[in-house]
């Protein structure tokens, strides 16, 4: 069975940096998207960025020149390497992997930009 392991979330000031990592644990095939969101108290899910087959990113405005994804394909693993973090930045962090027979979600992780 196929499950998603967050971790790298915690505290940081405002315009630090912390790099969250999702890693696949048992067999997963034909990923077709690695996906971040987050989710900030209050508020509803959001998306933050994309990495699509074929290498393809996307990032939501909110996040574009700040955040970056990657991916290491040999250890199905996502990134998120976050730089210049603000307060509003503040969240659950979900990473989703989604594959031709369906999508599989990690636990979350809590990011929290505080002075």
């Amino acid at each position: 069975q196929v499950q998603l392991v967050e971790s790298g979330g915690g505290s940081v000031q405002p315009g630090g940096s912390l790099t969250l990592s999702c890693a696949a644990s048992g067999s997963i095939r034909s990923i077709n998207a690695m996906i971040w969101y987050r989710q900030a108290p209050g508020n509803k899910r959001e998306w933050v960025t994309s990495l699509i087959r074929g290498g393809t990113t996307n990032y939501a405005d909110s996040v574009k020149g700040r955040f970056t994804i990657s991916r290491d394909n040999a250890k199905n693993t996502v990134y998120l390497q976050m730089n210049s973090l603000k307060p509003e930045d503040t969240a659950v962090y979900y990473c989703k992997f989604s594959t031709y027979v369906g999508d599989y979600w990690g636990q979350g992780t809590e990011v929290t930009v505080s002075s």
